[in-house]
């Protein structure tokens, strides 16, 4: 089997070390045929750098690196007309201050005359710039300039305002100097994670061709599932027989974990990095969530109160929502997404339907926020337990687990606590362990708060709301009347399955389920 190149972003290192390399090379040649300045918004970890990386090996004319690759003819034809190639990656500056990256991008600006032997003349960082590009252009011609992680300054920043806006105005400086210089390039690509125009770069260079949302390449970055199946096939065999399943059933779990990414409304594609450590550690596991800043989104995420993911499930936009004048008034809708943590399930008429793109992104960020939010000891005990006793039918000590798991809640951070809070709080730590109950399940007469389903039994969950203890009993009643009413038990008659239906009423002012009541049917 070739080696996995997890981590590799050198695409000249990946191919001298013969690693298994899913072929984009072809993409990459209709991207050079149809155009000459863009623009890709990808989440991290998604293959932006390798991108970058091979788009620059093509242009120099590196033959020996495309050995039966799609752009292999073309690469040869571009030996009889290399190009240079100026590169720079922003996500190697300092950006704990404006001077800090100011400085930074000075010292890469040195780095990179010395690598393609021009002079530098001036002091400035704009002055310096400009004696890079009309140094590479008098002794080349016409170059590829490429920028990896243009936004990386302001996104280390995302929670400090100032501190972005300063960020903001060293980037406008550079790219209003890039801008100037237009003439002198054949060919541009700009990767990074947002798309905030007023960063310099969409406001001053607003030739370049967004291709973020393109249909038509919407897989230059991740792995398609035929991708997976053709490159990848004897890995997913060694991981099927560690894992002593087949390579079918193996593959439905991963789909399930880790594919799911769109970004155009109809390619669903692999995290790349994910993919390649489970199939390495043979597990599935959480790997591009904990290869970020966690702490980092649960931030972003507390500044912006939002209490609870289920909030951005199914989530209507429109098609121009990632598009934002300023970082802090970016929604974050429009930030989960051009994270990586939501992605578009759907795109019909100009209209972006939002959700999670698999049990990866959902199970971490409901973890963060059972750890980051809610600050529940032992949420994954608390979960299993929950389960445990939910498959029992021993709904006193569902209860009785849910209550610890409240009681390790700070109130004072959640006060619009509501039925919808409570309900919320209870999927998640099911959710949490690794469990995966129904929420808000529809019948024809209405839908039922939670659903869990087992061999033998169904259980049936209405959860109520009291802000008062005096209104515990009414609210009581008021659930045992709506499951009767609206048959939430009735839809599983058929199914020949014990029903236990339970209305679990949250006795707010005393801070615990402090009422609940079952029946049972067959």
């Amino acid at each position: 089997m070739k080696v996995l190149p997890i981590g590799i972003q050198n695409f000249k290192k990946l191919r001298e070390a013969n690693c298994l390399y899913v072929d984009k090379t072809g993409i990459l040649q209709t991207l050079i045929e149809n155009g000459f300045q863009y623009f890709l918004s990808r989440p991290r970890r998604f293959g932006k750098s390798l991108t970058l990386s091979t788009l620059e090996a093509m242009f120099k004319g590196e033959t020996e690196l495309f050995k039966g690759l799609k752009a292999e003819e073309w690469v040869k034809k571009q030996v009889a007309n290399p190009t240079a190639v100026l590169r720079f990656d922003m996500s190697r500056t300092v950006t704990n201050d404006a001077n800090n990256l100011d400085n930074s991008i000075k010292e890469m600006i040195s780095r990179l005359s010395r690598r393609h032997k021009v002079n530098l003349y001036s002091e400035s960082t704009e002055g310096m710039l400009a004696d890079l590009l009309e140094g590479i252009f008098e002794k080349n011609g016409l170059f590829v300039l490429l920028i990896d992680e243009y936004d990386k300054p302001i996104l280390d920043n995302i929670t400090n305002l100032q501190k972005a806006d300063e960020m903001r105005e060293v980037l406008r400086s550079f790219y209003t100097t890039i801008k100037s210089y237009d003439e002198h390039f054949r060919f541009v690509f700009i990767t990074g994670i947002s798309k905030f125009s007023k960063t310099g770069v969409f406001s001053a260079m607003n030739n370049l061709s967004d291709i973020s949302l393109d249909q038509e390449y919407g897989d230059i970055t991740g792995y398609t599932q035929d991708e997976l199946n053709f490159y990848f096939r004897d890995w997913i065999e060694f991981a099927s027989r560690k894992m002593k399943i087949s390579p079918d059933s193996l593959l439905v779990r991963l789909k399930d974990y880790y594919d799911g990414f769109s970004f155009d409304g109809f390619t669903r594609l692999y995290n790349p990095f994910s993919i390649m450590l489970c199939l390495s550690k043979v597990r599935l596991d959480n790997y591009w969530y904990t290869s970020g800043s966690p702490s980092f989104i649960a931030k972003y995420m507390k500044e912006h109160k939002i209490q609870n993911p289920d909030e951005y499930r199914h989530i209507e936009v429109p098609s121009d929502f990632a598009d934002s004048h300023e970082i802090e008034s970016s929604k974050p809708e429009s930030f989960l997404y051009q994270s990586g943590y939501l992605t578009i399930e759907k795109l019909e008429n100009d209209v972006i339907t939002l959700d999670y793109p698999n049990e990866e992104v959902k199970k971490s960020l409901i973890r963060m926020y059972l750890d980051e939010f809610y600050r529940v000891n032992s949420f994954i005990t608390l979960g299993n337990q929950i389960w445990q006793f939910l498959t029992a039918g021993d709904i006193d000590q569902v209860v009785a687990v849910y209550n610890i798991a409240i009681a390790d809640i700070p109130y004072e951070d959640f006060p619009n606590r509501d039925e919808f809070w409570y309900r919320s709080l209870f999927v998640m730590l099911l959710r949490g362990a690794g469990f995966i109950p129904f929420a808000e399940v529809h019948t024809y007469k209405g839908r039922s708060d939670v659903v869990v389903q087992f061999e033998k039994q169904i259980v049936v969950l209405e959860f109520k709301f009291a802000e008062k203890s005096f209104d515990v009993d009414d609210k009581k009643d008021e659930g045992l009347k709506q499951i009767k009413e609206k048959g939430y038990a009735d839809s599983y008659d058929a199914e020949g399955r014990k029903v236990i239906s339970v209305v679990a009423v949250a006795d707010d002012e005393n801070r615990k389920i402090i009422a609940y009541s079952q029946t049972e049917k067959r």
